[in-house]
């Protein structure tokens, strides 16, 4: 059985807040990558429940973790679609990313028009 491997380092400041987030896995070469935010979820076998690891760096934007939660939401949809064939839950996801992403973008065009200078 071939055995893959996903290894994170979380780089913590005094506070115990993430500065920096890194990860390699056995499958995606030798290189170190990094990321500004990660979420993980796990369907816990034995107690039948999701259990979530939620990290994201000092340097990133409210508005990317936005963006992120959206994109995460997508692939999702995508996800379910392929292994439960189940078209409508789907759809109904990727309907809430479109609403999410247009009141993302009206937020970011008010927030324009207040700060101009921004």
């Amino acid at each position: 059985m071939k055995k893959s491997e996903i290894h994170f380092s979380i780089a913590l400041d005094d506070q115990r807040v993430p500065e920096a987030i890194s990860w390699r896995a056995t499958d995606a070469g030798d290189d170190m990558h990094f990321a500004k935010a990660i979420n993980i979820a796990l369907w816990d076998r034995n107690d039948t429940g999701t259990m979530k690891i939620d990290l994201w760096t000092k340097d990133m934007p409210v508005d990317e973790m936005k963006y992120f939660y959206i994109d995460t939401l997508g692939a999702m949809a995508q996800s379910l679609e392929s292994a439960t064939n189940d078209k409508v839950m789907a759809e109904k996801m990727r309907a809430l990313c479109q609403e999410l992403m247009a009141h993302v973008d009206e937020q970011q065009k008010r927030n324009a028009q207040n700060n101009p200078q921004a």
